[in-house]
């Protein structure tokens, strides 16, 4: 009797979601779309030339004509103040300034332009007669699992179990809260650990059809590789969804109106977004804010997912990861039961 009312909220759950296309869309299209987008954009390809002004002079076309012997350099002579301006607003990467010496103008910061800087004196030495005392050979790495798109498909399907984890039960329950449905429960033979618990399990269920599309459509559109085990990988996204969806439950256990779930939803991801490695390597941020980082759930989530589909690792090897995520999970869940009112 005390698993049946969890078992029809489940089910009516379940019924909901899948009445609604909008919330389909984003809990299967939409993942699948900003796959194909992101993978297309950094797809496997020679990198375009690198633009380089050189600026207008006497000297100007031997410098173009030395450059254009590189096939990492498009250079072009341009007018001394449309040089600045198109390095200000980064159409270049680079402005060659002729004269006794060459003077190379770039901005540091960009690593287009130190790129730049290296492949026009490369050339333009070359051109002044050096040659290089070794001879060397480039060999360039395309193996399955060592591309941008093998790193970004483990951080996509990370922020969809973020996103739609949160997004689906905040909303859920304070749309709920709102139009006093919530108020109806009370006098049903229900507790409200059941109706918490419901809302995870009714997640859970759409987890296999969410990840399998993402993950599938990546192994077959981009040939993203799955070197661990499925199990591994399940049990990873498994922890994954409940630690999201224990995040939503508490972030919308007091909120009254959806404008101010919507508020705590976007502060509580931000730093997730931002912090967690889903385009990038947390390996950027400073050694200051590691700490912050490595606690982060999205982070453990990430790291245990690329572990397990890159690595090959097995669940005893992604056990720190899975350990920082449960943890969230637990304490999420139990103060969202502790805090959450049906009014």
């Amino acid at each position: 009797m005390r698993l049946d009312p969890l078992r029809q909220l489940i089910l009516a759950k379940l019924r909901e979601l899948a009445r609604e296309p909008e919330a389909l869309f984003w809990i299967f299209v939409f993942p699948v779309l900003l796959a194909l987008a992101l993978g297309v954009a950094f797809r496997s390809a020679a990198p375009e030339p690198l633009p380089v002004a050189v600026e207008d002079g006497p000297e100007g076309a031997a410098i173009v004509a030395a450059l254009e012997a590189s096939r990492d350099l498009r250079p072009e002579v341009v007018p001394h103040g449309e040089a600045a301006e198109r390095l200000r607003t980064g159409k270049v990467a680079l402005v060659v300034v002729p004269g006794e010496s060459w003077t190379y103008w770039f901005d540091p910061t960009r690593p287009d332009s130190r790129l730049a800087r290296l492949a026009v004196d490369d050339a333009l030495q070359r051109s002044a007669g050096r040659t290089d005392p070794v001879a060397t050979v480039d060999r360039t790495l395309t193996e399955r699992g060592s591309r941008y798109i093998d790193f970004l498909i483990p951080g996509l399907v990370g922020m969809n179990l973020m996103g739609t984890g949160m997004w689906g039960i905040g909303f859920y329950i304070v749309n709920a809260r709102s139009k006093r449905l919530l108020k109806r429960l009370v006098a049903t033979p229900m507790r409200r650990w059941q109706y918490l618990l419901a809302q995870i399990g009714g997640r859970l269920v759409f987890l296999v059809l969410e990840v399998g599309a993402l993950v599938g459509f990546a192994s077959l559109a981009f040939g993203v590789p799955l070197r661990g085990s499925i199990a591994a990988l399940a049990a990873m996204c498994a922890l994954g969804g409940m630690t999201f969806a224990g995040l939503g439950l508490l972030v919308a256990s007091r909120a009254r109106t959806i404008e101010g779930v919507s508020g705590l939803m976007n502060l509580v991801m931000l730093p997730m977004w931002i912090l967690s490695g889903i385009f990038f390597s947390t390996s950027r941020f400073p050694d200051v804010v590691q700490p912050l980082v490595q606690a982060l759930p999205l982070t453990a989530v990430i790291d245990g997912l690329r572990a397990v589909m890159l690595d090959g690792a097995g669940i005893a090897a992604v056990a720190d990861e899975m350990m920082i995520a449960g943890a969230w999970c637990a304490l999420s869940f139990l103060l969202a039961l502790a805090r959450f009112r049906w009014s």
